[in-house]
């Protein structure tokens, strides 16, 4: 997921949507000032109310990529503009949950829904989610970035399951302006930060959907998702993996042909992607563990019920993470 495969799968990390739902009971104190879900929430509607263009900056294990994002919403619809600055040419659109990535070089459109997306994607649909209870949060001073003056918070795992976070927040509207993942002796994995930015940018929605909705001279792609159960799939997961619940599952095509079940765990910032589909010896032989910056990714054959299963786990937590949901996993008979 990185160049970094851009802002983690295409979508930019400034957006921060859906954070905390108005209400949530987070009450971990950041130095007595604000909490956890208030920090997040403040961030939230920032990238609600706010325009902006920036040149966004990824690093990740010695690697760089950068993107120009144009953003704005208008309270009910979040329209955004990604394009590419380095490797592959490639501009994203979106609007709300619709997604088109155009690939100039190929000449290929991808449209796609997609429910999640920001930095923190699954927080919105976890409204009891009790991220007090796997995170401690801390001020960590103040810090100037892209020229803003930023309040600088920091997420701290409180267990070896999950990676931690350090973000940086401007100071008058609280927009997220960089952010690091660290790993749990407190190294930097991997960072995204704005180089330059305009707040209150003159973008204009209707020239974005003009944009968004220009396919001409493209082939339009449109993967197949089907929404569905882990039960009705026969799956289940034996053994909980602490803090991280089932958000969705669904069905979709996989790289080679035929179809792979992506079921998404999440404890509500962390989040893991398991991928299941049938064994195939010609294209699955090489089992193992990969991991750029704080993406893990884990692919071992498994078996159940007389048959065999290729696994693909990734997710920006530790290897021992992927580990534990291959373990519980099991193929119901």
């Amino acid at each position: 997921m990185r160049v970094i495969a851009f802002l983690r799968l295409l979508l930019p990390l400034t957006l921060l949507l859906g954070l905390v739902p108005a209400g949530a009971d987070t009450p971990t104190a950041v130095s007595g000032e604000r909490s956890i879900s208030e920090w997040l929430q403040r961030m939230h509607e920032a990238s609600r109310r706010r325009a902006y263009i920036g040149t966004l900056v990824v690093s990740s294990d010695g690697a760089m990529s950068s993107a120009r994002v144009w953003h704005i919403c208008d309270g009910r619809q979040q329209m955004e503009r990604v394009e590419a600055l380095t490797g592959t040419p490639r501009s994203t659109f979106r609007r709300n949950d619709e997604v088109i990535t155009f690939s100039p070089q190929s000449r290929v459109a991808v449209v796609e829904k997609r429910e999640s997306l920001g930095l923190f994607p699954q927080l919105l649909k976890s409204a009891d989610a009790a991220i007090d209870q796997f995170y401690g949060a801390s001020m960590q001073g103040s810090e100037r970035v892209a020229g803003f003056e930023a309040d600088v918070v920091q997420l701290q795992p409180r267990d070896s399951l999950r990676f931690g976070y350090r973000i940086w927040s401007e100071k008058k509207t609280g927009l997220m302006v960089k952010l690091q993942t660290l790993d749990g002796q407190g190294r930097v994995l991997d960072q995204v930060a704005f180089s330059e930015l305009q707040l209150d940018a003159p973008v204009s929605m209707d020239k974005l959907k003009r944009m968004m909705a220009d396919t001409e001279g493209y082939r339009l792609e449109k993967p197949a998702l089907v929404k569905t159960t882990p039960q009705a799939e026969g799956w289940k997961l034996a053994q909980e993996v602490p803090g991280f619940r089932s958000m969705s599952c669904y069905r979709r095509p996989a790289p080679a042909g035929g179809d792979a079940l992506q079921w998404v765990f999440s404890d509500g910032l962390a989040t893991v992607s398991v991928f299941i589909e049938p064994y195939d010896p010609r294209r699955h032989a090489q089992e193992g563990q990969q991991t750029m910056g704080a993406t893990h990714a884990l692919v071992q054959r498994g078996r159940g019920a007389g048959a065999a299963w290729w696994l693909t786990l990734v997710g920006e937590v530790p290897a021992q993470t992927l580990q534990a949901f291959a373990q519980g996993l099991e193929r119901l008979p």
